[in-house]
C-alpha cells in the first residue's frame, strides 16, 4: 500500500513537472511565445501554456518576449495596448464528496453509501491557458506611462523571476 502510494506521488510530482511551461517559441501542439508584426512598431504576442498553468507565470513569459522581441526590432521600449488572459480560478482544497442510492429488484433491495476525497497535488491559484497582448516599441526615453516597459530592464529581472521559479 505504501509503496503504490509513493509511486502515485512520484508519478504526480512527474507529470506537474512535465505540463510546466518553458520559454520557447510555438511548436506545433502551439505551446510556447509567438509573435505577428500589425505595423513596423506594433505586434501581438502571445504565450500559450500547454496545458492550465500559473497565470502570473504566463504573463511574465508574454511581457519577456515582448521586451526581446523590442529589442530585436531595436527599439527601447514598449506600451501594452491591451492585453487578455483566457484564466480559470483554479480550487486549490481538499474536496469531500458523499453520494447515497438505493434500487430494488423483486422482493430484493439495497441501498449504498459512498464517500470521496479529492487532494490536489499540484499548486492552486489562477490557472490560465494563454496571454496575449499588443505592443508598440519605440526609441528613446521611455514614456511616462503606466503601460509603458524598457525593454532591457524588463528582460533582465523576468529572466531572474523565471529562473528561480524553476
Amino acid at each position: 500500500m505504501v509503496r503504490s502510494l509513493m509511486s502515485l506521488i512520484a508519478l504526480a510530482a512527474l507529470a506537474a513537472c512535465a505540463s510546466t511551461p518553458t520559454y520557447t517559441a510555438a511548436t506545433g501542439n502551439g505551446a510556447g511565445y509567438s509573435e505577428t508584426q500589425i505595423e513596423s512598431n506594433r505586434y501581438y504576442v502571445t504565450y500559450r501554456a500547454p496545458g492550465g498553468a500559473d497565470a502570473q507565470l504566463i504573463q511574465d513569459y508574454a511581457l519577456l518576449r515582448a521586451s526581446d522581441l523590442t529589442l530585436q526590432s531595436g527599439a527601447d521600449w514598449f506600451i501594452v495596448v491591451s492585453r487578455s488572459t483566457d484564466a480559470s480560478q483554479g480550487y486549490s482544497g481538499p474536496s469531500v464528496g458523499v453520494g447515497v442510492g438505493g434500487g430494488s429488484f423483486g422482493r430484493h433491495s439495497g441501498g449504498g453509501l459512498g464517500v470521496g476525497l479529492s487532494i490536489p497535488l499540484g499548486g492552486g491559484g489562477p490557472q490560465a491557458t494563454a496571454t496575449r497582448l499588443e505592443i508598440r516599441t519605440g526609441s528613446g526615453p521611455k514614456p511616462d506611462d503606466p503601460n509603458a516597459y524598457d525593454a532591457r530592464q524588463t528582460s533582465q529581472s523576468l529572466r531572474a523571476r523565471v529562473q528561480s521559479q524553476k
